[in-house]
């Protein structure tokens, strides 16, 4: 059961990015990651990250700790139209979401929790 989603239909509970201060595992891999981004210098770890404010707060939380404040899902729905998600979005799926959602598993797997969100309603695409 997905707990937290975000704009795009992706579900954050299970989102390393967002779970990775809890999680060990997650926390070597984004760890990793932000060092190989720059944010983050050798030896610096999990206090560092966190002290930074390092952590993705979802789509309506804080811009600044947002992994991807720059996601055109996310500037659309929400700042755009000021849904919570795109399902609730006269024009859902758009055609661009549904580009998106064919080319990852798990974009489409988003798109599908969306479309189960707006009652399984026919589709653009």
């Amino acid at each position: 059961m997905t707990t937290m989603m975000g704009a795009c239909g992706l579900a954050c509970d299970t989102c390393e990015l967002r779970t990775y201060p809890a999680n060990p595992e997650a926390a070597q891999t984004v760890l990793s990651w932000f060092r190989s981004q720059g944010w983050l210098a050798e030896g610096e770890g999990l206090c560092k990250a966190l002290s930074r404010g390092m952590v993705c707060t979802g789509c309506h939380g804080s811009r600044e700790t947002h992994w991807s404040a720059d996601c055109w899902i996310l500037q659309c729905a929400v700042d755009t139209h000021g849904l919570a998600d795109c399902s609730a979005c006269a024009a859902f799926p758009c055609e661009r979401l549904v580009t998106w959602a064919g080319t990852d598993e798990s974009y489409g797997r988003a798109l599908e929790r969306l479309r189960a969100l707006r009652g399984g309603g026919p589709s653009a695409a």
